[in-house]
């Protein structure tokens, strides 16, 4: 036997000859996860948007409440002052004062309740948005939203399509399919080529010499006998997986017709509710009027004025939250749709 000193500087290089198609089903498999996964991403940011507006919406709500409040309580010291004039001059008696004495303090308890309002919700608005607790800048009015709000007449299927839940499902459906290829593809030889390129000497200097190339080119055939067994179990359970992605992909698609069709519906019914909300408001905004004439002429008891005045502070509280909730409905109707209605479905 003899000895000798070999220093071998080599690249190895391989190909699998993707004839059935496994790894292009795997590639496709993992693409569809990373777009179903950036789905579930535009879903989050769909739903804090969503919120965001929805608590906003439901500050300026407190705005337009603190404001009908304050309005009403000014009407109301007017009143005990006219009251207590009226008093002095013995037409009425001490307890008319107290009367109107009691919705001047009702007033202001509810003005100190708005304000509390208000000031939790800002801080849980602030929050949302991932700031420190804190004053919200205001923008419009809610009347003044309410009056750029337009709604769609119809609901294209195509909106549906956009959004980003039934996206996400449609992706992992399809990663599914692409993974039950990759099981069969697997079932089947695999052809591969290796290749070996590089340097061989005995003594560093002489490695890279151009005497000292080695190299060689082989190719290989591979059956999965022994692992046949388990490789027919993970095909099953691929079609499994399959068929759980095929179910929750239908299920996604009807929880968003729903969903879209309830937030139209509720839209427009929200409006309705608004505008007959309105009327209402000036019509018994037009009693109270006349129910101060008439007391002031010395007409009706301040019964008739309490009723009249009592039954508007409501119904404006009530109007508020009608307007608010049309809008909050619209902020539905966007989320349903995966989106602003009046945009063309994104592309694919």
């Amino acid at each position: 036997s003899s000895t000798f000193n070999a220093i071998q500087v080599t690249a190895n290089l391989q190909w699998e000859l993707d004839f059935w198609g496994r790894i292009r089903r795997n590639t496709q498999a993992a693409r569809a996860e990373y777009l179903a996964s950036e789905e579930g991403r535009r879903s989050v940011v769909l739903t804090l948007v969503s919120d965001v507006a929805t608590a906003y919406l439901q500050l300026r709500e407190l705005d337009l409440d603190l404001e009908i409040s304050e309005r009403t309580l000014a009407s109301r010291q007017e009143t005990l002052k006219l009251a207590l004039r009226r008093y002095q001059q013995g037409l009425i008696s001490e307890l008319d004062v107290r009367q109107f004495e009691s919705e001047v303090d009702n007033s202001a308890v509810s003005i100190a309740d708005f304000q509390r309002q208000i000031a939790q919700q800002e801080n849980a608005l602030s929050v949302l948005v991932g700031h420190a607790p804190a004053p919200v800048a205001r923008g419009q009015s809610l009347t003044d939203v309410l009056g750029t709000f337009v709604i769609p007449t119809e609901l294209p299927a195509e909106l549906i399509a956009r959004r980003p839940d039934v996206r996400q499902a449609e992706e992992a459906y399809v990663a599914a399919n692409a993974r039950v290829g990759a099981a069969e593809a697997a079932l089947l030889p695999t052809v591969s080529i290796s290749s070996q390129d590089g340097r061989q000497g005995d003594k560093f200097n002489d490695t890279f010499n151009a005497n000292g190339e080695i190299y060689q080119i082989f190719g290989g055939l591979s059956i999965p006998l022994v692992r046949g067994g388990s490789l027919k179990n993970e095909l099953t359970a691929a079609r499994a997986r399959s068929d759980q992605a095929r179910f929750a992909y239908e299920q996604a698609t009807l929880v968003a017709r729903r969903e879209a069709e309830d937030a139209f519906v509720g839209v427009r019914a929200s409006r309705d509710q608004a505008v007959a909300q309105q009327r209402q408001v000036d019509a018994l905004r037009r009693a109270f009027d006349l129910a101060n004439r008439r007391y002031q002429n010395g007409v009706s008891s301040y019964l008739e004025v309490l009723d009249a005045e009592r039954n508007l502070f409501t119904s404006e509280l009530a109007l508020t939250q009608a307007q608010r909730q049309e809008l909050v409905s619209g902020v539905q109707l966007y989320k349903a749709l995966g989106g602003a209605w009046a945009e063309t479905p994104a592309a694919r």
